[in-house]
């Protein structure tokens, strides 16, 4: 895929599908997943969330806990989403 045809791509689909391949390769059984599923209950670990994280920032070119100490991690998927996709 290339760089134009992933930004065109919604943000939420696009972490949805890292989120898979990330438990794939991880080896992680997910849970089902919707907007109000707290991340702890996902399947992936605090290790999977991170990569989840740096991949996203690699894909996305997007990283909001850089240097702002004052985002918390979202608790939900959802809340997660919406966060990547209000920078997007």
């Amino acid at each position: 895929m290339t760089a134009a045809t992933e930004t065109r791509l919604p943000v939420r689909d696009i972490i949805i599908a890292e989120i898979g391949e990330i438990a794939k390769q991880q080896r992680k059984r997910l849970a089902p997943l919707s907007d109000d599923l707290p991340l702890l209950d996902s399947g992936l670990d605090s290790l999977c969330l991170a990569i989840l994280v740096a991949a996203l920032d690699d894909r996305l070119d997007l990283d909001p806990f850089s240097g702002n100490d004052d985002i918390a991690f979202p608790v939900t998927l959802g809340a997660f989403i919406r966060l990547y996709e209000d920078l997007a």
